[in-house]
């Protein structure tokens, strides 16, 4: 097994490799081991067509040497191979053509489950964006059931705010990264990737541990992200960033992609309402926004669970939460006023309402329903 995915990496990194070359060239030799085995004369009779430097015997020992480092590192990490004639590989991604011919992962997940969405968006993501993501997984999970799987790249803001609340709901997760499995960026996320694998997800990348980490990674990282799901959603993105990255990506390959509206005013949600204004994104505002895009059958409530109740409120938090529903948003101040509740007492029920899942708060001592 080891011999057969040793010559797997080492096919994997020949310079120019892409899915349609690496069937070619398969076909012609009849196996990855073959192509390091036959004689640079018999390769270039085989697949005249082919750069001749591609053929050198020194530089496919030179791939094999590379490759079984990286074998060894991978026995070691228990780093798993997912090449792109196993079963296992991601039928979805394999529809792009520029689709990685190797993955290396650790954990366990099914990652050709039944629903496979990938959620992305700003890095400096406001609680709106959050909350949104929070209750669309959460929502997710209780409607499409167990067979449902969030996929995003494990950085600030909205991705790590997708994966915590995949784990919280009780669904798998998967962390695409830039970089290979030796290490792990951002550092202040090494807990939450620990606890991603540990709960039924998954790490997931095209990079080896030899491979350096430049920028160029990031954003050739986006197209599997974008690539192995069924859609892709934007809770929040400035003008520019790697979520419209994604999202174009997303496009290219013909997914489905949705966006979170927002303010105009708002420099975190201009790249979401640009996606909407030009038709390339579906308004998004719940999860049933997205089943009934996708064309999805949601499972019977009684099947997996349904949404607990919140707390009942008293009869003045009521009041409080009817005036956000009202107004939108309110402040402190303003409430005292409008409300006639003393500050003191107002602070009370804000902070209870917003533990008991009512209410959020916002920056600038804003409040809002739910």
């Amino acid at each position: 097994m080891h011999d057969k995915t040793l010559y797997q990496i080492a096919f994997s990194r020949i310079k120019g490799i892409n899915l349609q070359v690496a069937e070619n060239i398969l076909q012609h030799t009849g196996s990855e081991e073959q192509f390091f085995t036959l004689t640079s004369k018999e390769l270039v009779h085989l697949l005249p067509q082919l750069p001749k430097a591609m053929m050198a015997e020194s530089y496919r020992q030179s791939l094999l040497d590379i490759a079984n480092k990286e074998l060894e590192f991978m026995v070691e990490g228990h780093v798993d191979g997912v090449y792109f004639t196993d079963p296992r590989y991601p039928i979805r991604l394999s529809e792009c053509e520029d689709a990685p011919l190797m993955l290396y992962s650790i954990g366990n997940t099914d990652i050709n489950a039944a629903h496979v969405i990938s959620i992305v968006g700003t890095r400096h993501a406001t609680p709106y964006g959050m909350d949104f993501v929070e209750h669309l997984v959460n929502d997710l999970a209780d409607k499409l059931g167990s067979d449902t799987v969030i996929v995003s790249g494990l950085a600030y803001g909205i991705d790590v705010t997708a994966h915590r609340a995949a784990m919280k709901a009780g669904l798998p997760t998967v962390g695409t990264l830039a970089h290979g499995l030796n290490t792990l960026y951002p550092a202040a996320h090494r807990t939450t990737a620990a606890d991603m694998v540990r709960n039924g997800g998954m790490l997931l990348t095209e990079y080896m541990s030899q491979d350096a980490i430049h920028r160029g990674n990031f954003i050739a990282r986006n197209r599997i992200v974008a690539g192995m799901c069924d859609c892709v959603v934007v809770a929040e993105s400035a003008e520019r960033g790697g979520a419209l990255t994604t999202a174009s990506l997303a496009l290219s390959y013909s997914r489905d992609v949705m966006a979170l509206p927002g303010r105009i005013s708002d420099p975190r949600s201009r790249g979401c309402n640009a996606l909407i204004a030009r038709n390339q994104a579906a308004l998004i505002t719940c999860a049933d926004d997205l089943i009934n895009a996708m064309g999805w059958e949601p499972i019977h409530p009684d099947e997996e669970g349904s949404q607990p109740e919140l707390p009942l409120l008293g009869k003045d938090e009521q009041r409080i939460l009817d005036y956000l529903h009202e107004h939108g948003e309110g402040s402190l101040n303003q409430m005292c006023v409008d409300l006639a509740i003393h500050i003191s007492q107002l602070v009370g029920m804000l902070m209870s309402m917003e533990f008991d899942g009512h209410i959020i708060t916002y920056p600038g001592g804003k409040y809002r329903a739910r």
